[in-house]
């Protein structure tokens, strides 16, 4: 987390090297909080001066908690994607940019500290197009245990399945048209369920994740999520460990990302 920035410093150079084994040639984006330095983690794939396709996932933990699902799961999701961009070599008309985060967890959540909004302000700041972006934010705990999901909304259990056995895509009503993409794309390449869900940014668990920071830009962007709390018992918990999280489930959500990642 934030209070020790050296293990962060590890972590980013453990995804610098895997980007690295993928064939792609990672840079440092480097900023400053209080005096101390954090870093995002950045690598493309794709034709350059092109439109941008984003996908980033926040590598920071909340307070001294393994993480396993949030975030390392979407972090284990960005690298595997960076390693079928380059050993599948997709012919793209777009650049897909892969970007670990920083500080995305309290006490920069929802801040201009977060590690994601420098990343988009410098991507405004430039006049780069972005066609859209696609935050990782807990993929890795699934339940066939009955009534395992809840929502935020009462009305949203007559819509969507009780049993947390599914991956959600999820962005404001802008991003309706986007998530519907997502969700279709990654249906065609997935044994697993998907629903996207729509919603004013206020309902809560809506902008919880990295996407808020490109909605400040007015880029278009989405989660793709697990639903976190509304149905991991594990949140921001002691006992959010590896041995929580189902794998083949993950595999199966990265394969549509990927899917989605190289249609858009």
């Amino acid at each position: 987390n934030a209070e020790h920035p050296d293990a962060l410093d590890r972590m980013a150079d453990y995804i610098q090297d895997e980007f690295k084994k993928a064939g792609l040639a990672p840079t440092e984006q480097i900023y400053q909080v209080s005096g101390i330095s954090y870093k995002n983690i950045v690598a493309s794939y794709g034709p350059k001066d092109k439109a941008l396709v984003i996908v980033g996932a926040h590598y920071d933990v909340c307070e001294d908690q393994p993480g396993a699902d949030d975030n390392a799961s979407g972090v284990a999701g960005l690298l595997e994607i960076a390693r079928l961009l380059g050993g599948l070599r997709p012919t793209l008309d777009y650049r897909v940019e892969l970007v670990a985060y920083t500080l995305e967890e309290p006490p920069y959540f929802k801040t201009q500290q977060m590690g994601s909004f420098f990343h988009a302000k410098t991507l405004h700041d430039s006049g780069t197009e972005v066609k859209a972006m696609l935050s990782l934010e807990m993929i890795g705990y699934f339940s066939e245990q009955k009534n395992s999901q809840s929502f935020p909304l009462g009305f949203l259990k007559w819509i969507y399945p009780s049993t947390g056995n599914f991956i959600a895509t999820v962005g404001r009503f802008q991003e309706m048209g986007l998530a519907r993409r997502v969700k279709k794309a990654m249906k065609t390449a997935s044994s697993i369920p998907v629903f996207s869900l729509n919603a004013p940014a206020f309902i809560p668990g809506v902008n919880f994740s990295d996407q808020l920071s490109y909605w400040h830009f007015g880029y278009p962007a989405v989660m793709i999520t697990d639903t976190a709390f509304y149905r991991n018992p594990h949140y921001h918990r002691a006992s959010d460990t590896p041995a929580t999280l189902d794998f083949d489930r993950m595999a199966e959500v990265v394969k549509g990302i990927y899917q989605a990642v190289t249609s858009l």
